[in-house]
């Protein structure tokens, strides 16, 4: 691997670790109208996401719980990638999210600081750890009933 390589990985590596020790939008919210819960049977990962959602957008979210570095720090950089924008667009960014950990090519977006994450491709089991607060995330969206789940 190449010095810049080696180097971008460490950043990533930064980023990761901050979000996991300090999450942002870590807090439960009271004001929410939408809220999932999350599990990842696999490591035990167990999260929930709030939602202000306003004339189509996500004014406010937020989430609890508790997991692994990884699951932790996807939240907490999800909920800043979504605070501010339009349901739609978020579905968007799930699916393409999701993509990026899991199919055979990048989709080309600009994921800004969440393409920290994508090197968990690399650890299958570990995608599910990455992807468990979009998944909560869809679920609060369309006010499903069920828990979330990797499975």
């Amino acid at each position: 691997m190449s010095e810049y390589g080696g180097d971008l990985r460490e950043l990533y590596q930064e980023v990761i670790f901050d979000h996991n020790r300090q999450p942002r939008n870590f807090h439960p919210m009271p004001e929410a109208n939408h809220h999932a819960d999350g599990h990842n049977p696999l490591c035990g990962d167990q999260l929930t996401v709030y939602l202000r959602v306003e004339d189509g957008v996500v004014a406010d979210v937020s989430f609890v719980g508790h997991g692994c570095a990884i699951s932790t720090a996807s939240a907490s950089l999800m909920t800043e990638a979504v605070k501010g924008k339009p349901v739609g667009e978020i579905e968007a960014l799930f699916q393409d999210f999701h993509a990026m950990l899991t199919g055979p090519d990048h989709p080309g977006r600009d994921f800004g600081k969440l393409e920290v994450l994508s090197g968990v491709k690399e650890f299958p089991a570990r995608v599910k750890c990455a992807t468990l607060a979009w998944h909560t995330l869809h679920n609060a969206l369309v006010d499903a009933a069920d828990t979330a789940n990797t499975e």
